[in-house]
C-alpha cells in the first residue's frame, strides 16, 4: 500500500510538474524563513540565561519622580552593594560593577608593550554571583586585593603565550587619568557570546573608589556611579523584598532623591524599555514580530498549496472516484493525501536546509550574530516539528476536500463545483495578499522611520567629528597636543570631553533651584559635564547669551548654560544673567543652547545644563574636520598622536557611528522586514500564477468561443484578470486598516517620528495590485493569444 501511494505520489508529480514546483517553491522558502528566525529567537531568548544562579540574580536601580513622570536609572551609590549585603538577610551576594562603556579600550603594558583590551571594576562577589568559568585561579578570592586582577584567556594569550604564564605577572593599566599596576590572580574562559557581559580583565571595584575623587564613603549615597548586582538566597519572596527595598537608600541618607527598584538581570536584554518606571517592552517585540512574520510567511506557503492542490482536483477526479469504487474507505484517502502533503513537505524541508546554508552568512551579517544550525535532539524535534505542523496544515483541507467526492458522480463526469470550494479557494487568496499588503505597508513604514532619523538636524554636528581616548603621556601634556592638532589643515576645531554625548547614559540631577522655584516642583536635569570649546567643536548653536569662554576667569566655576528645554521647564523669562543654584552653589546663567538630540529618538529631549569640569576629569579628544579632507586630516591625526604618545596605537572613532549604534535595532528590522515580506509577496505571487494558470486551461473553450464570436485578446485577457483583481482589491480592503493600526502603534514608541500618510498605504495598495495583476495579466494574455481552433477540436 505505501509503495502504491508513493508511486501515485510520483506520478502526479510528472504529471503536473509546475503545481509541483510552485509548491516547492513555496514551503521552503517558507521553512527556510521559518527556521532561520527560529535560530535567531532561540538565540536571543538564551542572552544572559546560562548563568547558574540565574532565577536568584538581579540588579538594582534607582527611581526617581512621581506618579506618571518616574525614571529609571542603572546607577546606584557605591555604598548600596556592601550596605544590602550587610543588613538585608534576603541578599546572599552583592557587587557593584562599573562596565566596559565607561573605560572604553583600556591600555595595559608590560615589558614596554601595549595591549588593548576591555575592562571593568567589580566588587569581591562578582565571581561568586555570576557563571564565567575560571581556567586558573579560585573566584571566590580573585578579586579579594585591591591589587589583584583577572583577566580573559584570549587575553592571556595574546600577551603571555600561555594562560599559565600569566598568573603573577603584573600589569599597568591606564585609564581615569591615571596609570596604576595590578597583579593578575586568575585567568576566567573566554565570555560567552551570549552574554551581554562582554570585558577582557576585571580590577577590584575598590580601586575604581580610590582613583575617583567624586566618590567619597560619607557623601556616597547621593553620587550614583555603579551598577549593582544582588544574589538573593533560594526561597525569597521577591515581591515582598521588592517592597522592603524601596526606601532602602533614604534610610541610609534623608538627602537621596529615590527609590530603589528590583529587576531580574537576565530580562534586561529583551525587557530594556521603561515607561513610567516601569517595564514596557524592548527587543522582546522584535521577537514578536519576527515570529509573526515567519508564521505568516509559512501560512501563505500552506495556502498556496491548499488552493493549488483543489484547484488541480479535477485531474484525479477519475483516481478517487475508482478507489472509492472498488473499496477505499474516506479515512484511507484523506491518509493518503495527507502522506503526499507530508511528502512534499519533507523534500521541501531538504530544500530549505540547503538555503539556510547558503544565505546564513548573509543573515548572520544583518543580525549582526554567528549563527548556526545546531544539530542537537531538541532542534531536529523542532525543525521535524514545524515540517509536520507545514504538511498537516497544507495537506489537510485538499485532503478532507478530494475524499469528499462521490464515486459515482466523479466516473458520470457529472461532479458539480461546490459554490462553498470556490468561497474557500477566494478567502485563502485573499487571506494571503491581506497578510502580504501588511507587510508591504509595515516594509514602507519602518523605512521611512529609519530615514527620518538618518535625515533629521540633530541640533549638533554628528558627521565628520572624530575622538579618542586620553591616554599614556597625553593625560600631561593634552594642551600642547590640542595645540598642534588645530593647527592641522581640516581640522575645524578640537578640544577635550568626557565621553562622546551620543548615546551615553549621562548624569541626571534635581539638585537645581532657580529664582520662583517651589519645594515640591523639582525638575529632573541632565548634567553634560562639558569643557572649554565643546559646544563649538559640536557646532551647538546659541540661542541666547554666549559660550564659556577663557576670557572669563570664573566659567571655571560659577558659569551655567542651559538648554531650551530646561529654561521652559523651570518657566525663566530672559534666563540669561539670572542666578540659580547648582547642589547649593550660586551659578550665573551665560546662556541658553538650542535644543539637541543625544539620545535615542524614543526619548524626548530633557532638560539639560552645560558646566564646565576639571581637565583632570576628561578622558576624550574630539576633533570636527571638514568634510572631504577626513582621510588626510586622520594621517596628520595619528602622526601627531604618536609624536606625543609613544608606544600608544591611535584608536579613533567617529560621532556618527556611536549614532548609528543607537539605531541597530531599528536598521535590522528595516532590512530583514524587507526580505521576508518581498519573500511573503513572491509566494502569494507563485500562488496566484498558478490559480490563473489552471483558470485559463479550465476555461480554454469559453475563451475560445469568445474570440470565434468577435472579441479581442485584451478583452478576454481583462476579463480573466478582473476575478482575481476584485480579490487583491478585497484583500486591500482589509489589509490597510489593520497594516495602519500595527504601524501606528509601532510609532508610538517614538518621542520623535514621521506621520502616517496616506500616500504610503495608496502605495502599497497599488505595489500589491500591481503585482498581482502582472502575476495573473502574464497568463491571461497566454491564454487570450492561443489559437482557438485548438481548443474547440478537443472532446
Amino acid at each position: 500500500m505505501l509503495k502504491h501511494s508513493i508511486t501515485i505520489f510520483l506520478r502526479s508529480i510528472k504529471r503536473d510538474r509546475s503545481t509541483f514546483f510552485i509548491n516547492i517553491v513555496g514551503l521552503s522558502t517558507g521553512l527556510a524563513c521559518v527556521i532561520l528566525i527560529a535560530i535567531w529567537v532561540r538565540d536571543e531568548l538564551a542572552v544572559d540565561k546560562f548563568h547558574e544562579n540565574d532565577k536568584e540574580l538581579y540588579q538594582v536601580w534607582n527611581r526617581f519622580g512621581e506618579a506618571g513622570n518616574i525614571k529609571l536609572v542603572d546607577w546606584t551609590p557605591d555604598m548600596l552593594a556592601e550596605t544590602m549585603a550587610d543588613k538585608l538577610p534576603e541578599v546572599k551576594y552583592a557587587s557593584p560593577f562599573i562596565p566596559s562603556g565607561w573605560l572604553g579600550s583600556v591600555p595595559l603594558t608590560i615589558s614596554e608593550e601595549t595591549h588593548k583590551a576591555k575592562g571593568v571594576f567589580a566588587g569581591e562577589d562578582y565571581f561568586r554571583m555570576f557563571s564565567f568559568d575560571f581556567l586558573i585561579g579560585d573566584p571566590e578570592k580573585a578579586l579579594s586585593e585591591i591589587g589583584s586582577m583577572v583577566i580573559s584567556e584570549s587575553l592571556a594569550r595574546r600577551i603571555f603565550g600561555e594562560p599559565q604564564r600569566a598568573i603573577g605577572k603584573a600589569l599597568r593599566w591606564n585609564t581615569l587619568n591615571t596609570s596604576e599596576t595590578n597583579t593578575i590572580a586568575g585567568v576566567f574562559k573566554d565570555i560567552p557570546s551570549n552574554s551581554t557581559q562582554q570585558f577582557d580583565f576585571v580590577l577590584p571595584f575598590e580601586r575604581f573608589v580610590q582613583l575617583s575623587p567624586n566618590i567619597g564613603r560619607e557623601s556616597s549615597w547621593t553620587q550614583n556611579a555603579p551598577i549593582t548586582y544582588i544574589l538573593l538566597k533560594g526561597g525569597t519572596d521577591v515581591a515582598a523584598f521588592s517592597k522592603k527595598i524601596e526606601g532602602f537608600s533614604k534610610a541610609q541618607n534623608p538627602d537621596v532623591q529615590a527609590d530603589l527598584f528590583l529587576k531580574q538581570y537576565s530580562s534586561n536584554y529583551l525587557h530594556g524599555n521603561f515607561e513610567n518606571g516601569k517595564v514596557a517592552g524592548g527587543r522582546i517585540d522584535y521577537i514578536y514580530l519576527f515570529s509573526a512574520i515567519a508564521l505568516f510567511t509559512l501560512i501563505i506557503a500552506c495556502i498556496n498549496f491548499m488552493n493549488l492542490t483543489t484547484a488541480n482536483a479535477t485531474r484525479r477526479l477519475k483516481e478517487i472516484g475508482v478507489k472509492k469504487a472498488l473499496g477505499s474507505r474516506r479515512k484511507t484517502l484523506v491518509g493518503q493525501y495527507f502522506g503526499e502533503a507530508l511528502l512534499t513537505a519533507i523534500i521541501a524541508l531538504l530544500i530549505a536546509l540547503v538555503l539556510i546554508q547558503l544565505v546564513l552568512p548573509q543573515f548572520n551579517l544583518i543580525t549582526g550574530k554567528e549563527l548556526s544550525i545546531p544539530f542537537n535532539v531538541s532542534t531536529i524535534a523542532t525543525v521535524l516539528g514545524v515540517t509536520l505542523f507545514a504538511g498537516l496544515l497544507a495537506g489537510s483541507y485538499p485532503a478532507l476536500y478530494l475524499a469528499r467526492f462521490n464515486p459515482i458522480a466523479v466516473l458520470r463526469g457529472k461532479l458539480k463545483k461546490s459554490l462553498n470550494e470556490v468561497r474557500v479557494r477566494k478567502s485563502l487568496v485573499v487571506f494571503q495578499f491581506s497578510l502580504s499588503i501588511i507587510l508591504i505597508v509595515a516594509v514602507l513604514v519602518v523605512y521611512q522611520q529609519v530615514n527620518y532619523i538618518q535625515s533629521r538636524n540633530l541640533g549638533m554636528d554628528k558627521d565628520n567629528v572624530v575622538y579618542f581616548q586620553k591616554e599614556g603621556l597625553l593625560q600631561q601634556n593634552s594642551e600642547a597636543f590640542l595645540t598642534e592638532v588645530r593647527e592641522i589643515p581640516g581640522v575645524r576645531n578640537a578640544t577635550t570631553a568626557v565621553q562622546s554625548f551620543i548615546g551615553n547614559q549621562l548624569n541626571n540631577t534635581m539638585g537645581v533651584r532657580w529664582p520662583g522655584f517651589e519645594e515640591g516642583n523639582e525638575v529632573d536635569f541632565t548634567d553634560m559635564s562639558s569643557t572649554m570649546g565643546l559646544i563649538e567643536t559640536l557646532n551647538l548653536e546659541m540661542k541666547e547669551g554666549r559660550s564659556f569662554s577663557k576670557t572669563y576667569a570664573s566659567d571655571s566655576t560659577q558659569a551655567i548654560i542651559f538648554n531650551e528645554t530646561a529654561v521652559e521647564a523651570m518657566g525663566l523669562e530672559d534666563a540669561v544673567g539670572k542666578t540659580v543654584q547648582l547642589w547649593g552653589q550660586d551659578r550665573k546663567v551665560i546662556g541658553v543652547v538650542k535644543d539637541f538630540h543625544f539620545q535615542s529618538f524614543k526619548e524626548t529631549i530633557k532638560p539639560s545644563f552645560l558646566r564646565l569640569v576639571p581637565d583632570h576629569r576628561t578622558f576624550l579628544f574630539i576633533a570636527s574636520i571638514e568634510s572631504g579632507r577626513e582621510k588626510e586630516v586622520l594621517a596628520q591625526l595619528e602622526n601627531a598622536y604618536a609624536k606625543f604618545n609613544p608606544g600608544f596605537t591611535f584608536e579613533y572613532r567617529f560621532l556618527d557611528e556611536d549614532y548609528q549604534v543607537l539605531y541597530e535595532s531599528e536598521q535590522r528590522v528595516s532590512v530583514l522586514s524587507g526580505y521576508f515580506a518581498g519573500l511573503a509577496i513572491l509566494i502569494s505571487c507563485l500562488g496566484l500564477f498558478g490559480l490563473a494558470m489552471f483558470t485559463a486551461e479550465r476555461k480554454r473553450k469559453e475563451i475560445s468561443i469568445r474570440k470565434v464570436l468577435g472579441q479581442s485578446a485584451t478583452q478576454v485577457a481583462v476579463m480573466l484578470s478582473a476575478e482575481f483583481g476584485k480579490l487583491v482589491l478585497l484583500a486591500i480592503v482589509i489589509g490597510l486598516p489593520l497594516a495602519y493600526l500595527l504601524t501606528d502603534d509601532w510609532l508610538k514608541d517614538y518621542a520623535y517620528g514621521i506621520s502616517l500618510k496616506w500616500s504610503y498605504f495608496l502605495g502599497a495598495g497599488l505595489l500589491a495590485m500591481f503585482i498581482a495583476l502582472l502575476t495573473v495579466g502574464s497568463q491571461a494574455l497566454k491564454a487570450a493569444a492561443a489559437n482557438p481552433v485548438n481548443a474547440l477540436k478537443e472532446e
